[in-house]
């Protein structure tokens, strides 16, 4: 019985991930691009605090349009904020 005991509560390590190789990881999230997703294509994040209430409307509004908040917050801040011609881009 102790011996039993010794072979089931034995531990087995499985050991360290292998290094991440970076040209192979870039070719499988490159894809074909047609199945690009548009968070895909925004790469800065933003923060932003709101009240719950606040966020409660903005995620209604969102569903009612039948978009996410992301989709929707991204064309307010695009209708705000639109990218003129003789600004650069950083």
């Amino acid at each position: 019985m102790t011996e039993e005991r010794t072979q089931r509560g034995k531990r087995i390590a499985i050991g360290s991930r292998p290094p991440a190789n970076p040209q192979a990881e870039a070719w499988v999230r490159q894809g074909d691009g047609e199945n690009l997703q548009k968070g895909d294509l925004f790469t800065a994040r933003l923060t932003l605090d709101v009240t719950p209430d606040m966020r409660a409307r903005i995620k209604v509004s969102a569903f009612t349009q039948g978009t996410t908040v992301a989709e929707l917050l991204r064309a307010l801040l695009e209708r705000e904020f639109p990218q003129s011609r003789s600004e650069t881009s950083p």
